[in-house]
This record gives structure tokens, C-alpha cells and sequence, in this order.
């Protein structure tokens, strides 16, 4: 990337102008056209004074920020040679040639200058110019991997511009801290910053081209090549025209990187060697380590191992200028003189407040009476205000108890939408026994048709073996409508509030009740959903004394909780995946032990123990209330019973319940 400075080169400015700013406000308004840089020379070549002399040695350095790190180097130190320029032109010196050091992989170098400059905006209290060095100076962090000092600087930097109201550093600092975060493979983090920095509309298009390519790059690593590609190629149009091989080369590497995973390696190895090239000429030694060993590890691939060394030897020289320990140590040196210099100013802000505090005291004393009739005047004041506290404590006392509503409300209301999960499941189950009776109806109403004529033919023996048949019928008729009238029963019940009222239970029964109304709710939503279902039912439980209605809510929330587990982790991966869930129930020292697992992807050490906490879910928006979980462990508890998870991410989830068998206990 590029420093806030190298806009510079992109805008231009006016000598007349420049000579009158005093802040980098100022300066940033001065920069209206593009420079000329023949005629810049040929003015240089001119005699004129330092001030303008200090000008054009100004925008010819902006000029070749991007193309010529060199040249802009050389023409930097000629700057920084002349005396007479103003404390504005100084600084904003300082952080240019800082930015250069950089890129050039002096990084102890770039820190030395950037400081100097910074403590020259602080001096004279240039909020813009301070967020400026600030992401600089995080900059030079960034390419030694030390991405946390780099974030601290990048969130200092865009505090300061925002308070100096500039576009410009805003823009870089989201920029740089987008790219922080891809270095940390933070992609969600880094594409919001990004698109931010890309939301703020400037005249200038060198720093588009950058943002335009790290979007590529965040696109890619997320494995999106069709956007990845999109913005790599609108990276290029942005930076070819205006010579911008910084961004240019980044954009071919990454180009070269998607060519590399489709395996097309004549596109692959001409990006790369393009990327190369551009960076060789801007010099910039961290874009020849990056493309260096790209070039290296493809001719290393391809067995063509004299090239590989060639381009070895390349990125091991640009690591050496980048990461060499005798620059690292230097960097320490520098970020320790510059802590100190930081503590000494904390020092003598803080002796400073002490003296302010002193004369503040010896005030004081002069004016006692004076403060003890204001002290008065606070009183009545302090009652006044005691009063209208009150009325606000009434008033959030209030407010609190309508809260409380408000959450008993949303806890019935998922209580309630329980029922909705049932309703397919509960169609699928009560239309089987409906069938039966519909069938076996239809069966007998032939049956007596046909017993009425063998009686009137005086078939009697006939008849009565038809008769018998139609007696099975009834019998069966009668079984299957018992059995829809348990099911609509077991609805009722569930969309009735609980009466805490125990009554005996078999669990096994339950748990396999709601298990397939669980599993039709599911199918009947997403039909191409299909999944392997094992039970292990002990049968020597029997029944336990359960509110069944709110043991079966339980099972149902750990039931879906599963079956949405296994269907995301299925949506994950298409291939050698078997959505399988396992309900188990056993009997075990007084206590019946229900076993809910799924193979999904399991939960994060990090949260499992808040996911019994009340509005804590990890699905997204509008798919859970979080209150699901919390509900279950009330109930468990309120049986005097256990619940707790079991879990391994990437693998899937236990849930287990532990009630006591006889529950009058409690």
C-alpha cells in the first residue's frame, strides 16, 4: 500500500498555495491539479529561492511515490537539506521519507523519521498531520507482522482524523486496518473496513487502486473467485494509466494466485512474473518478497528447480533488508526511546496538573466566603436535583417492571411457537390413523352389503363369518381413532400453559413421540431433507412421575436444536457426510438418563457456558430467540433433574438429562 502523503503525487499542487499553509488541512486543500514533473524539473534546474525550492522538491517526490521509490528518495533528501522551509513542509518531509524507508524495508529508519515527524505535528497541534504519522508509524508495524501494535496505531490515527474532519487519513486508516485484519485472517473485519475506506469518495484514484486489489485479496482468501477476479481487474484499470505499479503489481499477484488454484499455469506464471517486474520497479521490497517467492515456490511445483533458486535468492535478499535482526533490534531501540519520550511527556503533563491543582488550593483559600455561599447555593440546588432523581428512580422502576413484562411475554411466546414447530409433524402423524379409519369404513360398508345378500340367499354360516370380519374392522377403527385422539390430546396439552401437575409418564414413549413429530416438522418444511435416526430405549425405566407437557417442550427444543445442527453441517459438506442423530434413555442409580446427540458441528469451547443463559443463541437473525435452552434447563430443574452438553467442535453434541425416577421426593 501506500502512505497518505502519496496523494500527493495523484493531486498536485500550487507552489503560490503551498507557501501559505500552516496545517495539513491546509495542505490538503492546496493539492487541486496534477504536477508536471518535466517541468518541475526544468524548474529545479532554475535558480530560485529555498521556499520554492523546497516546493517543487516537494511534488517531484510525491510524483515518482509509486513508480520510482528511488528517485523519490533522492529528491525527499535534497528536501530535507534546505532550512528555510515552513514547519508544515517539515514534517509532512519527515513522513514522506519515513513512508519510503518503509517500502524500501528500512523499517527502523522509517520509524526514526516518522517519530520526528510526529512529535512536529504535535508540536504544533495538527490533528490531521498527528493521524497521519500515526498510521504510518503503523504501517512500518504491519510489515514486521506485528499487526496488534499496527491496529492500535491504524484506531489512534482514525480517531485523529475524524476529530480533524479529513476525508483523506479516515480513508487510509479503514484502508490499513482492513488490511490488518486479512493479515490476522479476520475476513469479515477486514471486508467491512475496506468497503469502508472504498465508500469515502475522493478525487484521487492512487489509493483506489489498493483498496480495489486488497478487496480482491479479501475476496479470494473467502474463496469467492468470481468477485476476487472482478476486483483485481478493476484494480488494474484504476492504476495502469496512472502508472501506479504499487497497485498494479499487487493486483497481478493476486490475479497470478486464482490462475495458480485452476491450475492454469502459462496465466499463472505471466501475472506472477508480471507482479514481479512492477515491483522491481517501484522497488519496493516487501511487493519483490512477495512476488519473489510466489515466482519461487511456482517454478519449485513445476520441478524447475534453477529458476526456483534464482527466485530464492531474490526473496531471501528482500527478507533480509525487511526482517534482518540487526533492523529489528533498532526498531526495539526506537519504539523504546519513543515509550520514554511518551512517559517523560505523561511525567510533566501530570507535574503541570499538580501545579494547577496547588494554585487552585491557595485560590481557594482567598476566597472562602465566596465558596461558602456557593456551597449554600449547592444545596438548595442538591435538593432540587435529590427531587427530580427521584422522579427519575420512579420512573426506571417503572420502566423495569414493564421490561419484566415484556420478558414473561417473549418467554409464553416461545412456549407458543413450539406448537408451531408440531403442527407439520402432528399433521404427518394423525393422517396415518385417519387413513386406517377412512379404509377400514369403506371395508365394512362392502362387508355389509355383501352379508345383507348372503343372508337373504339364507347363507347364514356366511354371514355370520362376515359379521365377524366387520367386528375386526370396528375393533381396528376404534384402535386407530383412540390413537388420533391421543395425538390431538398431546397438541392440547402442549399449547396449554403447564399446571405443574406431575402424573406418570412413559419417558420412552415421549421421547419417542416427539421425536418423530420433530423429524416430520423438519421434512415437511425442506422435503430434501433426510436423516439417519437411531434409538436405544431402556426398557426396564417404566414410568416416572413428569408435567409431560413440559418434558416433551424440552425434548423438542434439543430435537430441533439437532436436527438444525446436522442440516447446516450437511449444507457444509455435501460429500462422506451422514446427518445422524441418537436418542438413548437408561436406568441408572435411582435416575432415568436421556441422551440427545447429533454428529453437526458442535459448539465453541468459548460459549458453551452461556448457551443456557436467557436471549443467547448462535443462529442467525431471525432463526432463534435464545430462549429455547434457557426454558429447557428451568424445566429440568424444576424437576429436580440435570441437564448439561457435551461437545467437540466440528463434531457434534451431547445433550444429557438426569431425572429421578421417583420425583415426589423433591
Amino acid at each position: 500500500m501506500l502512505c497518505f502523503l502519496h496523494l500527493l503525487n495523484a493531486q498536485g499542487n500550487n507552489a503560490g498555495a503551498l507557501k501559505k499553509v500552516e496545517t495539513t488541512s491546509q495542505l490538503l486543500k492546496a493539492l487541486e491539479t496534477p504536477p508536471d514533473t518535466d517541468s518541475l524539473k526544468q524548474m529545479l534546474a532554475t535558480k530560485m529561492n529555498d521556499e520554492d525550492r523546497a516546493i517543487v522538491l516537494f511534488q517531484l517526490t510525491t510524483s515518482y511515490m509509486n513508480k520510482e521509490l528511488d528517485s523519490s528518495l533522492k529528491y525527499i533528501k535534497q528536501f530535507n537539506q534546505i532550512p528555510s522551509k515552513t514547519k508544515q513542509l517539515e514534517a509532512n518531509g519527515l513522513v514522506i521519507m519515513g513512508d519510503i524507508f518503509g517500502r524500501l524495508g528500512n523499517a527502523s529508519m522509517a520509524l526514526e523519521t516518522h517519530f520526528k515527524g510526529l512529535k512536529i505535528f504535535e508540536d504544533m497541534n495538527d490533528s490531521a498531520g498527528i493521524g497521519m504519522a500515526y498510521w504510518n508509524i503503523g504501517r512500518v508495524y504491519q510489515s514486521l507482522d506485528d499487526n496488534a501494535k499496527a491496529i492500535s496505531y491504524y484506531s489512534r490515527a482514525m480517531k485523529m482524523a475524524a476529530a480533524a474532519h479529513e476525508k483523506v487519513p479516515l480513508r487510509f486508516s479503514l484502508g490499513f486496518l482492513g488490511l490488518s485484519y486479512m493479515k490476522l485472517n479476520r475476513l469479515d473485519s477486514a471486508l467491512y473496513y475496506t468497503q469502508s475506506a472504498s465508500e469515502i469518495q475522493m478525487k484521487e484514484q492512487a489509493y483506489k487502486a489498493y483498496l480495489l486489489a486488497q478487496l480482491g485479496d479479501i475476496y479470494r482468501k473467502s474463496g469467492n473467485k468470481d468477485l476476487a477476479m472482478k476486483y483485481y481487474r478493476m484494480a488494474l484499470e484504476v492504476a495502469v494509466p496512472k502508472n501506479n505499479f504499487g497497485a498494479a503489481s499487487e493486483a497481478c499477484i493476486g490475479i497470478a494466485s486464482l490462475f495458480k488454484n485452476d491450475n492454469s499455469n502459462d496465466s499463472c506464471y505471466y501475472f506472477a512474473r508480471k507482479g514481479f517486474v512492477l515491483a522491481q520497479q517501484v522497488n519496493d521490497a516487501a511487493l519483490i518478497l512477495a512476488t519473489s517467492n510466489f515466482l519461487k515456490d511456482f517454478f519449485k511445483d513445476k520441478t524447475r528447480f534453477d529458476s526456483a533458486f534464482k527466485y530464492q535468492e531474490i526473496m531471501i535478499s528482500a527478507r533480509d533488508s525487511l526482517l534482518s535482526l540487526e533492523r529489528i533490534r533498532k526498531v526495539q531501540d526506537i519504539s523504546f526511546a519513543e515509550q520514554e519520550r511518551i512517559q517523560e511527556a505523561e511525567a510533566q503533563k501530570k507535574e503541570f496538573q499538580n501545579k494547577i491543582k496547588l494554585y487552585a488550593l491557595i485560590i481557594s483559600l482567598a476566597v472562602f466566603l465566596l465558596i461558602a455561599v456557593i456551597l449554600y447555593k449547592n444545596n438548595r440546588r442538591k435538593q432540587k436535583v435529590n427531587i427530580l432523581l427521584q422522579r427519575q428512580k420512579e420512573e426506571i422502576q417503572n420502566t423495569l417492571a414493564e421490561l419484566k413484562s415484556t420478558q414473561a411475554q417473549l418467554i409464553q411466546s416461545e412456549k407458543m411457537a413450539s406448537l408451531g414447530e408440531l403442527t407439520a409433524g402432528i399433521a404427518h402423524e394423525i393422517q396415518n390413523p385417519l387413513n386406517f379409519v377412512n379404509n377400514f369404513s369403506d371395508v365394512n360398508k362392502e362387508l355389509l352389503v355383501e352379508m345383507k345378500d348372503e343372508m337373504s340367499k339364507g347363507n347364514i354360516n356366511d354371514a355370520n363369518a362376515i359379521a365377524n370380519d366387520v367386528i375386526d374392522n370396528e375393533e381396528k377403527i376404534n384402535h386407530h381413532g383412540k390413537r388420533a385422539e391421543a395425538i390431538v390430546k398431546g397438541m392440547l396439552q402442549h399449547s396449554q400453559a403447564s399446571i405443574g401437575k406431575k402424573e406418570l409418564t412413559d419417558i420412552n414413549a415421549l421421547c419417542d413421540e416427539y421425536l418423530r413429530l420433530a423429524y416430520h416438522g423438519l421434512r415437511a418444511k425442506d422435503k430434501e431433507f433426510n436423516a439417519i435416526i437411531k434409538t436405544d430405549f431402556d426398557e426396564s425405566i417404566g414410568n416416572i412421575n413428569s408435567v409431560p407437557q413440559d418434558i416433551g417442550r424440552v425434548l423438542l427444543n434439543l430435537y430441533n436444536n439437532a436436527f438444525y445442527a446436522i442440516n447446516e453441517k450437511k449444507k457444509q459438506q455435501t460429500q462422506n457426510y451422514e446427518p445422524t442423530i441418537s436418542i438413548k434413555t437408561k436406568k441408572l442409580d435411582g435416575k432415568v438418563e436421556i441422551h440427545v446427540e447429533d454428529n453437526g458441528n458442535g459448539i465453541p469451547q468459548k460459549i458453551v457456558d452461556k448457551i443456557f443463559q436467557p436471549f443467547f443463541t448462535t443462529k442467525p437473525t431471525g432463526q432463534g430467540t435464545g430462549l429455547g435452552l434457557s426454558l429447557s434447563y428451568d424445566i429440568i430443574k424444576a424437576h429436580g433433574g440435570e441437564i448439561k452438553v457435551v461437545t467437540q467442535e466440528g463434531e457434534g453434541s451431547e445433550f444429557i438429562i438426569k431425572l429421578l425416577i421417583n420425583q415426589n421426593e423433591q
